[in-house]
C-alpha cells in the first residue's frame, strides 16, 4: 500500500504538470493560428480594398455613361436618324455594361441589382422614346423625347445606383 501511496505521490503531481503544459501549448498554439490568420486577411484586405474602390470607380463612371444627358451628348450625329441613333443608344449601354461586368464580384448582390436595374431602366426609356417618334425623323427628335421622358419620371435609377455603389465604397475609407 505505502508502494501505491508513494507512486500516486509522483505520478499526481507529474500528471497535473503535463496537463498544465498541454492547457498552455494548446493556447499557445490557438493564439498564434490567430495570429496567422489576421496577418492572412491584412494583406489581402492591402490588396483587395484597392481593386474594390477601382471596380466602384469604373461602376461609377459606367452610370455616368450611360445617363441619357451624357451618353446623346457622346452618340448623337449631325446627320443622324431617329433610328440609328435608337441603335447606337442601346448598343453603346450594352457594351458599356458587359464590359463592367466582372466587377460584380467586389459589390453586394443588392447593389450589383440596383445597378442592373438602373441600366435596364435606362433601355427602357430609349425603346419607349423611339417607340413615340418615328424611324425616319432625325435624331433630335429622339433626343428630346428621351429627355422628355427622363425629365417626366419620378425614378432617378441612375442616381440610385451612383449612391448605392458610393456608399459601399465608403465602407473602406
Amino acid at each position: 500500500m505505502d508502494y501505491l501511496f508513494e507512486l500516486l505521490k509522483i505520478i499526481i503531481p507529474a500528471g497535473l504538470v503535463i496537463y498544465g503544459m498541454f492547457i498552455i501549448t494548446v493556447s499557445f498554439l490557438k493564439k498564434e493560428k490567430e495570429m496567422k490568420w489576421l496577418d492572412i486577411k491584412s494583406k489581402n484586405s492591402e490588396q483587395i480594398i484597392p481593386l474594390r474602390i477601382q471596380a466602384g470607380e469604373r461602376l461609377c463612371l459606367l452610370l455616368e455613361r450611360i445617363s441619357p444627358n451624357n451618353l446623346i451628348r457622346r452618340v448623337n450625329g449631325p446627320d443622324m436618324l431617329a433610328g440609328e441613333l435608337h441603335s447606337l443608344l442601346i448598343q453603346e449601354i450594352r457594351n458599356e455594361f458587359n464590359h463592367n461586368l466582372s466587377q460584380q464580384v467586389y459589390f453586394t448582390d443588392d447593389s450589383w441589382e440596383t445597378l442592373r436595374s438602373a441600366v435596364e431602366q435606362t433601355i427602357s426609356l430609349i425603346n419607349q422614346a423611339y417607340q413615340q417618334v418615328s424611324q425616319d425623323e432625325r435624331s433630335l427628335e429622339l433626343s428630346k423625347k428621351i429627355f422628355q421622358l427622363a425629365m417626366e419620371t419620378d425614378q432617378d435609377s441612375i442616381g440610385v445606383a451612383l449612391k448605392k455603389i458610393k456608399d459601399e465604397i465608403r465602407i473602406y475609407y
